[in-house]
């Protein structure tokens, strides 16, 4: 068996799309997933499974559907891939733990993303990879002109962002369950 984290994109957003954390819990056992944990009310799973990556997306996501009624879209990742994206960080220390990294769903036009790269604003600075969108935001993220939703409509891409607290402790709960 192998441990994967599920991101959750866009629930429990100003009382959008929501998934109570005990009930997503219930559903992932009741699909056969092992060792489930949830970490904050912002869709992060842990968890354990035979499943490939791509058969877990398609369950996860097939299972919201049917018990909550509406679409989520799910990323499902091993953990090792959330150190990659911390490793590859382009920001000094101070920086990084004070950032937000947008997990890509897909990678994005090299030429879209190149352009974005071009981009500044004052306070605030981002690099677009294939994986991922580092960002940092001195006067914080809730006063950003970059959010996860400006990124997303520019690339053409589904993203989920987290900040780095969020990312250190998945990659903890992943680390419990291997």
């Amino acid at each position: 068996m192998k441990t994967y984290i599920a991101l959750l994109r866009g629930i429990n957003v100003s009382g959008q799309k929501k998934i109570p954390m005990a009930e997503l819990r219930q559903l992932m056992d009741d699909s056969g997933y092992k060792n489930v944990k949830t970490y904050i009310q912002t869709g992060n799973i842990i968890f354990r499974t035979e499943d490939s990556v791509s058969e877990s997306t398609k369950k996860i996501a097939d299972a919201i559907k049917a018990h909550f009624n509406f679409d989520v879209p799910v990323f499902v990742i091993e953990p090792s891939h959330i150190q990659q994206v911390l490793d590859e960080c382009p920001f000094e220390d101070a920086k990084k733990v004070k950032s937000y990294f947008s997990l890509l769903y897909a990678t994005p036009d090299e030429t879209i993303a190149s352009e974005l790269n071009e981009l500044s604003y004052p306070n605030e600075e981002f690099l677009v990879t294939d994986k991922c969108i580092y960002f940092f935001s001195a006067i914080g993220y809730g006063r950003t002109k970059f959010n996860n939703n400006f990124f997303e409509r520019k690339l053409k891409v589904t993203a989920t962002a987290r900040n780095y607290n969020t990312m250190m402790k998945l990659l903890s709960l992943s680390q419990e369950l291997a």
